[in-house]
């Protein structure tokens, strides 16, 4: 079997599951997130957590899938443990921002909803209309 195949399969089993798990903790530790912010809707919470879910394994399964190819010459196992090196490395380092992306995307909606309300807009006097001062007179 060519060494190439078999750098490409040691690949697929080490950053799918990799995949997986950082899904899986921000899955888990997300929905703590978000059942916080939408403590009057539960379903609501559930939803959004699912769907950043989904997207993130969108995201990074399309890149881990994406690069897979190698136009590297592969000829003996130091080769392959090389570009194995190379490839389960990028790979950390994308899932590692992709995380920190969910975590603020998370820390962004919980700050959002958490933040008081803004104060209603004072309206403005009509033209021509005596503007009262803005402190008591003496």
């Amino acid at each position: 079997m060519d060494l190439i195949v078999v750098a490409y399969a040691l690949y697929l089993l080490l950053s799918i599951p990799l995949t997986v798990l950082v899904a899986r903790t921000l899955s888990k530790h997300g929905r703590t997130f978000l059942t916080e912010v939408f403590a009057d809707s539960p379903g609501l919470a559930n939803a959004v957590n699912q769907l950043l879910v989904v997207g993130f394994y969108l995201i990074s399964l399309g890149f881990v899938t994406l690069f897979l190819t190698s136009s590297t010459l592969v000829l003996t196992t130091r080769g392959v443990f090389e570009l194995l090196s190379v490839k389960i490395g990028t790979v950390a380092l994308v899932l590692g921002v992709m995380h920190l992306l969910n975590v603020l995307v998370f820390n962004g909606i919980r700050r959002r909803h958490l933040a008081p309300p803004a104060p209603a807009p004072v309206p403005l006097p009509y033209p021509g209309m005596p503007q009262a001062p803005p402190f008591p007179a003496p």
